[in-house]
């Protein structure tokens, strides 16, 4: 009988092992479906367009196009504005990182919202904003005199305007859970502020920022709408060259070289981001934020306070006040004639099929739409994620960061040239522009549901699994309450994202049916101030919109401590 045990439990425990493996395929096989069919499929397709002739790939193209004096000054630029708004993203968002983390002051909460505000505006808004404050006719200009746009000034503090958050959530968070008595205790044993901040502070930071830097140069290296809008016809990045040399050039071999070192270049960043996050998570012990809050003391902490208020103001609420200013300030003075021009096609001198006010329904049921598809995409894939990674499941989440790294105009080409016959050929169906801008939003939703998901207690599955529940049912019994303000706060975020995409909705979108996004660069793409004060009307809509879903996250927020 003693023997007869192994050979009963033995079959057991790879019956275990398989079921397991079998759920886990079992919620990758659609999102990797998705990405296959949806990213992939396309991205490469463009790229063997551009690079192959007569069945052959054409290598020596990569060399041809990279030799190329003003591709190299495009690539130049790319890096070094990239690592210029990085660095001064950090300079002004690290003292408000520890504001955030270590003072308690009235209103702080709304503070952070507003400041939050920004990161999830399109890039399009972001744009205009600062076209109304930099730009002929805008406030810098009726004050002094002075135009910033088409320079890089210009683009370096809408960069930090649109990425200001990143530092403050992602490093104000963690900030705000270290334990003050470490540093404080190194004071006792006779080190200075400075060198008790330096040895002991700054080196648990260091990850965190170093996330947070690598998040910022990623977004500002691929940027699109900002440049394209603030940078005229002398500044163009990566993703802005991309886009002139398909859509106005219809040059697709250099576009699929620029595609693939986007690409690289993404995928390296992505993998020291993933290795920095992973530092981060295990190399600390935290304690409840709430400890480590507390009044600003003495006129050194009230300064600073007060100078990170007015960052706040000059940085990210001048900008949107201005933007808001400019759409009221029509050709008889401050009034609705923007707003009311909106309402008709006849005013927009052939720009449009339609009239730019339908933008908004059909922003918004794109973006319903996206988020459905994000959210049942995104929660397999997360769900698929909470499990022990190996090397498969490590690569199917660096497979998902992909597309906030990857071009968005080579990802809506592609959708145009390979999404256009039997049994796929989506190019005249409504739902081509939400399959665009659900795969930017699938990372967010991973990014939110993951680490709730990855807390909830495995055991409470266990207890169903022997109670008899299916994993289906344990998923919805046990895990779906617990996660369920993660789902709204990702589903607001897919939203928000969704909402203001551009890249790729720019070249899918029919003209009978625009976005708020492609609207915007429309009606700024044609001269005349009607044109430019509808442009206004809009992005104020548009940023209205994305402000009132960022609220309603912050009422939902699963973590209180501010951790973006």
């Amino acid at each position: 009988m003693v023997l007869a045990r192994p050979e009963v439990d033995v079959p057991k425990r790879p019956k275990r092992l398989s079921r397991q493996t079998a759920v886990r395929l079992g919620l990758m096989a659609l999102p990797v479906a998705f990405f296959a069919l949806f990213f992939a499929y396309p991205v490469s397709a463009i790229v063997a367009r551009g690079l192959k002739d007569g069945g052959r790939w054409q290598f020596a193209r990569v060399g041809e196009v990279l030799g190329d004096e003003r591709i190299g000054h495009v690539l130049w630029f790319t890096t070094w504005q990239a690592l210029a708004s990085t660095a001064l993203t950090l300079v002004l968002a690290l003292p408000g990182a520890y504001v955030f983390a270590r003072f308690d002051f009235p209103g702080k909460q709304l503070l952070r919202a507003v400041v939050t505000v920004p990161f999830v505006l399109p890039t399009v808004v972001v744009g205009s904003a600062f076209l109304a404050l930099l730009g002929r006719g805008g406030l810098l200009d009726e004050l002094w005199g002075m135009r910033l746009d088409t320079t890089v000034w210009a683009i370096l503090l809408a960069h930090v305007f649109f990425n200001y958050a990143v530092v403050v959530r992602t490093v104000g968070g963690l900030w705000a859970q270290l334990d003050p008595r470490q540093e404080e205790a190194a004071r006792v044993l006779g080190a200075g502020r400075f060198a008790a901040w330096r040895r002991v502070t700054l080196p648990a930071l260091a990850p965190a920022v170093a996330a947070a830097a690598l998040m910022v140069f990623l977004f500002t290296f691929t940027s699109f709408g900002v440049v394209q809008i603030l940078g005229g016809p002398r500044y163009a990045t990566l993703e802005v060259e991309i886009y002139q040399q398909t859509a106005r050039l219809l040059d697709l071999p250099t576009a699929a070289v620029l595609t693939l070192v986007q690409f690289v270049a993404v995928a390296v960043l992505l993998g020291v981001h993933a290795r920095t996050v992973r530092r981060r998570e295990t190399a600390l012990k935290l304690v409840d934020a709430a400890q480590t809050s507390r009044r600003p003391q003495g006129p050194a902490q009230w300064a600073l306070l007060a100078s990170v208020l007015a960052v706040v103001a000059l940085l990210i609420l001048v900008p949107l006040v201005v933007l808001v200013l400019r759409s009221f300030d029509g050709p008889d003075g401050y009034g609705l004639a923007f707003y009311r021009a909106l309402a008709s096609a006849d005013d927009n001198g052939g720009t449009f099929v339609v009239a730019p006010l339908e933008a908004i329904g059909n922003s918004l049921a794109y973006a319903l739409a996206a988020t459905g598809i994000a959210i049942v995409v995104g929660g397999l894939a997360a769900a698929a994620l909470t499990r022990r990674a190996g090397r498969l499941v490590r690569g199917f989440d660096a497979l998902l960061m992909l597309p906030l790294g990857t071009s968005a105009v080579t990802v809506g080409f592609g959708f145009l040239i390979t999404l256009d016959e039997p049994p796929l050929d989506l190019r005249s169906s409504w739902i081509l522009v939400p399959l665009a801008q659900a795969l930017v939003g699938v990372p967010f939703v991973v990014r939110i549901m993951l680490p709730v998901l990855r807390a909830v207690d495995a055991r409470l599955r266990e207890a169903a699994a022997v109670l008899g529940a299916s994993p289906l049912r344990a998923w919805r019994e046990v895990d779906l309450p617990l996660v369920g303000r993660a789902l709204a706060v990702a589903a607001g975020f897919a939203f928000a994202v969704s909402l203001g995409e551009f890249g790729a909705t720019v070249f899918i979108a029919r003209p009978d049916n625009p976005t708020l996004p492609v609207a915007v660069a429309r009606l700024l793409g044609r001269p005349g101030e009607l044109n430019y004060g509808q442009a206004m009307a809009l992005s104020t809509i548009l940023m209205l919109v994305c402000a009132a879903a960022l609220l309603v996250l912050e009422r939902v927020r699963t973590d209180r401590s501010g951790e973006f």
